[in-house]
Formats: C-alpha cells, structure tokens, sequence
C-alpha cells in the first residue's frame, strides 16, 4: 500500500494554527518584532520520536525564515532529557509556533512510543501489528504515519480504499458470499476483507474466498483452530481481546498473520515536552 502521509500536512496544520492564533497572538506582541531568538525543545520522557514534518510545517507557515536543527531522526528511541531539536529565528515567531509544533509532536510520538512497545512484545513471532480507524479525527494520516515509523503496519485508511465486511453489511446483503461477490463485482482491485465472530461464520468465509477474514474477539483455542483449519492463501487477522500485553503474546503466538489494535491510536498518552529559550 503506497500512502501519501503528507497529502493532509499543509491543512492539518493550518487548522491547528487557526484554532491557537487565529490571526493573533496577543502576548508575543510584547516582543519587540525584529528580536532573534534561539530556543531547545527537550523530552522529559523516554520516547520514540514521530511527527517532524508536521513540526517542520508549523514553524514554515508561522515564519520561513526560522532555522530548525533537529538532533533526533523520525523513529529514534529517546531517555527523559534529550535535546530534540534548537530553532531559532524571530522571538514573536518561536513563541507563536511553540504550542503548536509540540502538540504535534508529544502526540505523534506518543502513538509511536505505544506502538513500538506492542511491536517489541511480539518481535519473537511473525505476526505484523495492524492500525485501525480509531484515530484522532483530523489526524487520521499523521497517527498512521507514527505507527508505520514505529514498525507497525496500516490496515485501511478510510472507507474508500478496502472492503471490511462486518455483521451489519453481511446482514444487509443477505449472507457472506453475496458481500464477498458483490465487493468483487464493485472494486475488483480492492481488498476483500470478512469479519467473522464464530468458527462457523469463519468456515463460511473460506468459502466465499475473500482475501482476509478478521477472526473478531476469538478465543485462543478457536484462533488455533482456524490457523490450523486454513489450507487457504487467505491471511487471518486477529481482533479484539487484547487487555494485558500477556493476551497480545498469546495471540501472537497462535500464528495469525496479523493483529489488529485500536490502543495504537486511541490509547496513546502524549509525551510531555519542553521548548525553552537559550542564551
């Protein structure tokens, strides 16, 4: 899947700007508009670093002239402490951007920082962890782009680039294999994907032969059954059940081809960072 992180970046961060400055900020006009100013943004927590396009574009659109010398690259892993970046440039401007820029990063990074955790607790399986669409709104790109930065992969980016035939859309359609005929019909490109909840709805979507099949909340032992069960080139994706990293071991374990985790994005708990001014 060839995705375009940065075809929402310019327009994410102008939202973000309208909504802190929205033309003005009122305390940096204390500053006297032609004083220079250099400043370090440093992390007080252990991180892996996501989201410096989104940094970068937020001080190019508050002023092109400010300097950004990053000492991390995307993906690092980072203890409390460590200089991130120094930019420097107008006083006014660095102020301005600050909260932004930061926002950006402490919850890019904060997303990454989780993902890397889950993908390290099954680095010893050949599972590949798998975003959902339960992102933040309005940073649907940016948080996949921190999981794909932090070794996880991406599911579907929105309703329009794959099928996902749930419960309500099997019911509507009739049965599996009409979806699964339909969808072929409609986007034949495209993947077909079945979520099923039981191993006989999982027997009835090897039938129709979709691409994927979601096996959603099994238990172990059915998830065993169904890898067992599938002398298919149809991949197994695990869903659901995840409560402790010990379930994500196991899971793991039962040789699924991936997991999906909805925490990767929703769960993240953004990382606290620091800009200050430096002589």
């Amino acid at each position: 899947m060839n995705i375009n992180y940065l075809e929402t970046l310019a327009e994410t961060v102008a939202v973000a700007l309208k909504e802190d400055v929205n033309g003005r900020d009122l305390t940096a006009e204390l500053i006297e508009p032609g004083q220079l100013a250099t400043a370090e943004v440093i992390t007080r927590d252990g991180a892996v670093i996501a989201g410096r396009p989104w940094v970068d574009e937020v001080f190019t659109q508050i002023d092109n002239k400010i300097q950004i010398d990053w000492k991390v690259k995307e993906g690092d892993l980072v203890v409390p402490g460590t200089l991130l970046c120094s930019v420097s440039g107008r006083a006014r401007s660095l102020l301005t951007a600050e909260r932004t820029a930061l926002n950006f990063l402490q919850t890019l990074s904060g997303t990454a920082t989780r993902t890397r955790h889950y993908v390290d607790l099954v680095k010893h399986t050949s599972v590949r962890l798998l975003d959902t669409r339960k992102t933040i709104p309005g940073l649907r790109l940016a948080q996949k782009y921190a999981v794909k930065v932090a070794g996880a992969y991406n599911h579907r980016i929105g309703l329009f680039d794959a099928f996902l035939i749930k419960e309500n859309h099997i019911c509507a359609a009739g049965s599996i294999a009409t979806a699964v005929v339909r969808a072929r019909s409609l986007s034949p490109d495209s993947r077909v994907e079945v979520e099923v909840e039981d191993l006989a709805e999982f027997k009835m979507a090897v039938a129709a032969q979709p691409d994927w099949i979601m096996l959603d909340n099994f238990d172990l032992a059915d998830l065993v059954k169904a890898v067992d069960s599938n002398n298919t080139n149809i991949r197994l994706e695990a869903s659901g059940g995840i409560e402790q990293d010990s379930d994500l071991i196991a899971i793991a374990e039962t040789g699924v081809d991936y997991i999906s985790i909805g925490a990767l994005t929703k769960h993240c708990e953004a990382i606290d960072l620091s800009m200050r001014f430096v002589q």
